[in-house]
C-alpha cells in the first residue's frame, strides 16, 4: 500500500510539473467538453473531427477502407525509409542489395516483405475504397472535387507501385517494366516520347533505374502526401462522410454542465456576410446527431491500426516477396508480363494497341472524373446501391459481363480477323476486336439501363459494375491463363 501511494504521489508531482504541462496542456479528458478540447488542441488529433456521426462509425458502411489504405501508406513510408539505408540505385549493385536484405541485414527480409505486401494491398484497397464511395453515391455535391482527388490518388498509387517494381533488378522486375513502359508508348504522337522520358533512353538500363528510384522515393511520395492532405481536408470541409438524410424531425441541443448535449429549443445557424448558401459543415454536422470522436472514433482507429499492422507482419512472415535471378536483357521470359494490376490492360493491348492501350484507359480516367458532374441527383446518397433496384442492376451487370467477355475471347481465338485475313488493315482489326466490342457493349448496356429506369444513377451503376467485372476477369486471365506467346494455357499444367 505504501508503495502504491508513493507511486501515485510521484505520478501526481510529475503531471503537475511545469515541464509536463508545457507538453501536455490537458489531463485525461473526463467530460465530452474536455474530450473535444483535447481533439482541438493536440497536433495529431486535430486532424480528426471533434465529433462524428454514428453512421460514420458503422463498419458495414465504410468497411474502414480509407483508413486501412492510409495505414498501409504509413507502413510503406516507414519500411521504405529503412530500406533506403541498404539500397544503391546502380544496376551492378541493386540485385546484390536485395540479396543482402535477404541474408545479411537483420530483419531485412521482413522489412522488404512488409513493404511489398503493403504496396500490393494499397493498390487494391484504393480501388475498393473508390468502389465504396461510388456505390454509396458519396461523390454527390459538395464532394465532387474530393472524388476527383480520389481518382488522382488511385493513379499516383499505381505509378508509385509501378516504379518500385523495377528496383530489385531481377528478371521479374526487368521484364515487367519493359512490358509496362511498352504499353505507355502506344499513344500516338507522344507515346514514344513518354516512354523515352520514363526510361531515360530507349531500353531499360541504368537511366531507367535511377529515374524510377527518384520517382519512387521522392517525387511520387511527395505528390501522394499532398493529395492525401487535400483529400482529408476536403472530407472535413465537405461535412464529413456522406450519409442518408433523415426525414424525421430532430430536436436540437444546448450545452449544459458536464459538456453534454440535451434536447433544447430550436437552434439555427447563420453565416453573416461571408458566403451565400449553407455551409456543408453546418448543414451536416449538428451536435445533437453526433458523438465525441474521443473515444468513439479514436479508439477504433487505434485498434484498426493494430489489426492492419498485424496482418501485414503475418503476411511478411509467411510469404516472401519474389526475387528471381539477376536481370538479363538477352533472355526474356515467355510470356513477359506486366505487374498484376496492369495485366488486364496488357490483355486488351494484345488485341489492339490503340483501343486497349489508349482509348479504354483514357475513357476510363475521364469517365471516373466525370461521374459526379453527370450524376447530380440527390437520390440514394449515403445508401449502398441507392435502392433494391440498384443492387439488382449491379449484380446483373457484374455477373452478366463474365459470359459475354468470355464469349468474345472465344470467338476471337477461333474466328479473329487476323486468323482469316492476315493482311487486313489495322483499322479493321481495331474495330472488330474484343476490346472494342466489349467497350461498345458495356456503354450500350448502361445507356439502355438509364433509358429504361430514367435514372442516371442506375446507368452509372450498370457501367461501373460491368467495367469492374470485365477488368477483374481480364486481369485473372492475364495472370493465370496466358502462357508462351500469350496463348491460352491452364495454370495447373
Amino acid at each position: 500500500m505504501m508503495t502504491d501511494g508513493r507511486t501515485s504521489g510521484i505520478i501526481t508531482r510529475v503531471t503537475a510539473s511545469r515541464l509536463w504541462k508545457s507538453v501536455f496542456r490537458h489531463g485525461y479528458p473526463a467530460t465530452d467538453l474536455d474530450r473535444m478540447s483535447a481533439m482541438f488542441t493536440n497536433f495529431f488529433l486535430h486532424l480528426l473531427p471533434a465529433k462524428v456521426h454514428p453512421n460514420s462509425l458503422r463498419l458495414t458502411y465504410t468497411w474502414a477502407l480509407g483508413m486501412v489504405t492510409f495505414y498501409l501508406m504509413v507502413i510503406q513510408f516507414v519500411t521504405g525509409f529503412l530500406l533506403m539505408f541498404f539500397y544503391i540505385p546502380v544496376t551492378d549493385l541493386a540485385y546484390h542489395n536485395m540479396k543482402d536484405l535477404q541474408f545479411a541485414v537483420s530483419f531485412g527480409l521482413l522489412l522488404r516483405n512488409m513493404h511489398r505486401w503493403a504496396a500490393h494491398g494499397m493498390v487494391a484497397l484504393v480501388f475498393l475504397h473508390m468502389g465504396r464511395v461510388f456505390y454509396t453515391a458519396s461523390y454527390r455535391p459538395p464532394r465532387e472535387f474530393n472524388w476527383t482527388m480520389g481518382v488522382l490518388l488511385w493513379l499516383v498509387t499505381l505509378f508509385l507501385s509501378f516504379t518500385g517494381y523495377l528496383l530489385p533488378w531481377d528478371q521479374l522486375a526487368f521484364w515487367a517494366i519493359t512490358v509496362g513502359t511498352s504499353i505507355a508508348g502506344y499513344p500516338p504522337w507522344i507515346g514514344e516520347t513518354i516512354r523515352t522520358l520514363m526510361l531515360g533512353g530507349h531500353q531499360v538500363g541504368q537511366g531507367a533505374l535511377l529515374r524510377f528510384y527518384v520517382l519512387h522515393v521522392a517525387i511520387l511520395p511527395a505528390m501522394l502526401c499532398l493529395l492525401v492532405a487535400i483529400h482529408f481536408w476536403r472530407v472535413r470541409k465537405d461535412g464529413g462522410l456522406s450519409r442518408p438524410e433523415d426525414p424525421s424531425p430532430r430536436s436540437t441541443a444546448i450545452p449544459v454542465s458536464g459538456g453534454r448535449f440535451v434536447p433544447g429549443p430550436q437552434k439555427t445557424y447563420t453565416l453573416m456576410e461571408v458566403v451565400r448558401g449553407t455551409s456543408p459543415m453546418v448543414g451536416a454536422q449538428r451536435p445533437e446527431d453526433e458523438v465525441p470522436a474521443w473515444p468513439h472514433l479514436l479508439f477504433r482507429l487505434i485498434v484498426l491500426f493494430q489489426v492492419v499492422l498485424g496482418v501485414v507482419v503475418l503476411l511478411a512472415i509467411v510469404f516472401d516477396a519474389p526475387l528471381e535471378e539477376l536481370a538479363n536483357p538477352t533472355h526474356p521470359p515467355n510470356p513477359a508480363k506486366a505487374p498484376w494490376y496492369f495485366l488486364g490492360l496488357q490483355e486488351l493491348v494484345s488485341y489492339s494497341a490503340l483501343v486497349g492501350g489508349v482509348v479504354i484507359p483514357g475513357l476510363l480516367v475521364l469517365g471516373l472524373m466525370g461521374i459526379p458532374y453527370i450524376d447530380r441527383a440527390r437520390e440514394g446518397e449515403g445508401i449502398w446501391f441507392t435502392s433494391a433496384l440498384g443492387k439488382r442492376i449491379a449484380a446483373w451487370s457484374f455477373v452478366g459481363t463474365i459470359p459475354y467477355t468470355m464469349g468474345l475471347l472465344f470467338l476471337n481465338a477461333r474466328f479473329g480477323v487476323r486468323r482469316f485475313a492476315p493482311e487486313a488493315p489495322q483499322g479493321v482489326v481495331d474495330l472488330l476486336n474484343p476490346a472494342t466490342l466489349l467497350l461498345a457493349a458495356i456503354v450500350a448496356f448502361s445507356v439502355i439501363v438509364g433509358w429504361r429506369t430514367g435514372s442516371r444513377r442506375m446507368a452509372a451503376i450498370a457501367l461501373f459494375s460491368a467495367f469492374v467485372s470485365a477488368y477483374v476477369l481480364l486481369m485473372i486471365i492475364g495472370t493465370c491463363f496466358r502462357g508462351p506467346n500469350w496463348d491460352w494455357a491452364l495454370p495447373w499444367l
